[in-house]
């Protein structure tokens, strides 16, 4: 689901990120705020004030969002499971939890959490912002205050739409789940009903540009098209991973690879093997058969092809490191999620600084659409 990542702050243990997309997103709200909201609630203030108003409206999105998933990674860890960290990305947050939740109940109590806090989150800023009224305190900081409790209301509101993966969605399924014990029922349901509202936001943001709201129509357009996707990953997400789950690597991995000497030139390399094989990486082994790393078809394009012919594999080869290798009794959903995070189509397992095999994309892949063929 993610793009590229920025590590921001750890807290309570917990990692969070920002990714790129989220740029995007606060362009558009500081604009949004400070070209139409703000305006509109806040008259007669200067351009400059609203565009403030606008970037600190912004920044209270922020961590309201951060406050809101918290509040599920806190409640996972009371529950025992493992979080990886926050990332906060395009249309908001999400904690993210590399496993199912154990029991209808535990992700009753996560999902329901979150909107929780934004009601929380809004009840302070309105009663901040009473306060503020109540003593005159300037119409800027005022009307930023009321915006932070209004959006916390939206959020809390929004995610409790039982559309998965959606909070609400979520609470629907844990109720499913917790009603025919059937999790990947529950899931297909739910995310049905996501991937419905996604359409109908879609159509709505359509109608609401054709009738003259570009703004509303635009969020109300791409928001649809998020949850749309999402509902849909996240079904096949999870059968994907009941597909492969108790599955190691050595199920899957081709113990007799092509593999590359150290000593082998690029001019070689690409003739005998790249477009003999077709694969984009290949193993470099050692003459007494210890595995020296990698080399890919990435390297070898950053190299001038005129030195082709003198350089050898030996000398440009990636080492063996935890982006590239996994053991053979590694769980095949750990691997997926290494070739996921990494891009990698191909890794290499490794068994006491020896090469046991490889293990690809595309061989998990053919094994997964036959096992979901059969349990269907």
């Amino acid at each position: 689901m993610f793009g590229r990542r920025i590590n921001l702050f750890k807290l309570l243990g917990f990692q969070v990120q920002i990714d790129f997309s989220w740029i995007i997103l606060a362009v558009l709200i500081a604009w949004s705020l400070s070209t139409g909201f703000f305006p509109f609630q806040v008259e007669g203030l200067s351009t400059r004030t609203y565009w403030i108003m606008g970037i600190i409206g912004a920044l209270g999105l922020f961590i309201s969002i951060i406050i809101h998933e918290f509040s599920h990674s806190l409640v996972a860890r009371q529950y025992g499971l493992h979080m990886k960290g926050i990332t906060l990305f395009i249309f908001g947050g999400m904690a993210e939890m590399p496993d199912e939740p154990p029991s209808p109940k535990v992700e009753f109590l996560m999902a329901a959490v979150g909107p929780l806090s934004s009601v929380i989150l809004a009840v302070l800023f309105y009663a901040v912002y009473s306060a503020g009224v109540a003593s005159g305190i300037s119409r800027p900081v005022n009307g930023v205050i009321l915006y932070l409790a209004i959006i916390n209301v939206i959020l809390a509101v929004f995610n409790m739409i039982p559309a998965f993966p959606l909070d609400g969605g979520r609470v629907l399924r844990s109720i499913l789940w917790g009603m025919k014990g059937n999790l990947r029922w529950a899931t297909r349901v739910s995310a049905s009903i996501g991937s419905g509202f996604g359409v109908f936001l879609i159509i709505l943001g359509i109608f609401s540009i054709f009738g003259g709201n570009f703004i509303g129509g635009m969020w109300w357009f791409l928001i649809g098209m998020f949850l749309y996707s999402a509902a849909s990953m996240s079904y096949q997400q999870l059968v994907t991973r009941r597909a492969l789950e108790g599955e190691s690597v050595r199920r899957f991995m081709n113990t007799d690879p092509v593999t590359i000497s150290p000593d082998t030139t690029l001019n070689e390399l690409v003739e005998d093997y790249v477009y003999r094989y077709h694969h984009k990486m290949y193993p470099v082994v050692s003459g007494s058969g210890k595995v020296e790393g990698c080399i890919t078809t990435q390297q070898i394009k950053e190299i001038p092809k005129a030195e082709w012919g003198q350089k050898r594999v030996g000398d440009v080869l990636v080492s063996c490191d935890v982006d590239n290798t996994v053991r053979p009794d590694t769980d095949a959903i750990k691997a997926l999620s290494l070739m996921n995070r990494t891009g990698k189509s191909r890794l290499m397992v490794t068994e006491d600084d020896h090469l046991a095999g490889i293990i690809s994309l595309k061989d998990m892949m053919k094994f997964l659409s036959l096992r979901i063929e059969l349990d269907q």
